[in-house]
């Protein structure tokens, strides 16, 4: 049996969020100028099917959360095996992140063409988590590709479904 720990550090707690195997999903919506902001996200859910429903979990710090808040509309994106690139681009500041892919416009939001999924929502709620914000988007439209297989992520690293 493992070790209990506590108290713990920071690092071991990440580390042992890492032990869940999550989708990667790209989360996207417009600035007051209208200019196309994203962050990639692994903080992804399901919430409800009545009304429909689904969350993910931002940093504080995110650059497009402020975006992503004052417009109260967005899309996420979940992204396939093919979509790593498109993952770590939204990482990165500093550079065009909507470049080198091709996007589609549902009623001003921005959506990825390649997505297996993407769901364009309205803000529904918006709660303090601590070093994070819980945004939670009623779901108004979505598309799904069921041939493609999921990025997954887990243990800090891209993994892909293995079944066997």
């Amino acid at each position: 049996m493992n070790q209990v720990v506590s108290p713990f550090e920071a690092r071991q707690l990440r580390d042992a969020f890492g032990c869940f195997t999550t989708g990667v999903t790209v989360v996207t919506s417009r600035d007051a100028d209208g200019s196309r902001v994203g962050l990639t996200a692994n903080s992804f859910t399901s919430v409800s099917l009545d009304p429909p429903l689904i969350l993910f979990c931002p940093a504080n710090g995110a650059s497009a959360l402020p975006a992503i808040r004052s417009a109260g509309r967005f899309a996420i994106n979940i992204l396939d095996l093919d979509g790593q690139a498109v993952a770590d681009r939204f990482t990165k500041k500093g550079i065009d992140r909507f470049a080198e892919h091709d996007w589609h416009d549902w009623d001003g939001v921005p959506v990825l063409a390649s997505a297996k999924a993407a769901f364009a929502c309205e803000l529904f709620a918006d709660h303090d988590g601590g070093d994070h914000r819980i945004i939670v988007g009623r779901v108004t439209a979505l598309t799904l590709d069921q041939s493609r297989e999921p990025l997954l992520y887990l243990h800090g690293r891209y993994r892909r479904v293995h079944v066997g």
